[in-house]
């Protein structure tokens, strides 16, 4: 058969393809490596937890140990003062009877609270004490505040524990009158019977 004879397409006849030297093309993007990304997520994780150290060593150095108050009773931090004394103390122990004493300018209350035949002063600097704060009633308080160089106490909170309602029915059973609520809201109770008897705090 020759030339002539070969039947020829209706199409376009394709243009020649140009081959690129493998070497000379670009490369696909790699895809992430999952290593890489667990580096980075740690990497982040580290610098957030040295920055939260941080800020914890600066809380710590900045008065935060102050924060932690230690609970006594009044005959351990009477038998051992030097051991308490300059750092922040809960102390609790019973009202000594007939203690209470107030002085109104500048306002100051003057009371003892005794534990296991130890006895303490406390100063408390304020005008206003909580209403359930009285004599007569062998009252537990607990005081918040610091031993000072002369063996009282200065205090900056003073919490009076109210006996619960079974020990209320058992004094009332042993004949033991309740104390009679102060008239006013807003006076101190221990204020009022001062003023009534005359004394003041020295």
């Amino acid at each position: 058969m020759s030339e002539r004879d070969v039947p020829r397409s209706s199409e376009t006849e394709l243009a020649p393809v140009e081959i690129v030297d493998g070497g000379d093309a670009p490369e696909a993007s790699a895809a992430p490596q999952p290593a890489r990304s667990a580096l980075s997520r740690w990497r982040g994780v580290l610098i957030v937890a040295a920055l939260g150290g941080t800020v914890a060593a600066l809380l710590l150095g900045s008065g935060a140990q102050e924060a932690f108050v230690y609970s006594k009773l009044v005959d351990e931090v009477v038998t051992h003062p030097a051991e308490w004394r300059d750092r922040e103390l809960r102390v609790e122990g019973l009202l000594t009877q007939g203690s209470i004493r107030f002085r109104e300018s500048p306002c100051e209350w003057r009371f003892t609270l005794e534990k296991n035949g130890h006895d303490m002063g406390v100063r408390y600097p304020q005008c206003i004490v909580p209403d359930t704060f009285r004599d007569g009633v062998n009252l537990t308080v607990v005081v918040q505040g610091r031993l000072q160089a002369d063996g009282s106490f200065l205090a900056t909170q003073v919490v009076p524990r109210c006996p619960s309602k079974y020990e209320m029915q058992k004094r009332g059973a042993s004949g033991e009158a309740r104390p009679y609520a102060m008239e006013g809201r807003g006076v101190p109770a221990a204020a009022a019977a001062a003023a009534a008897t005359g004394s003041a705090a020295p």
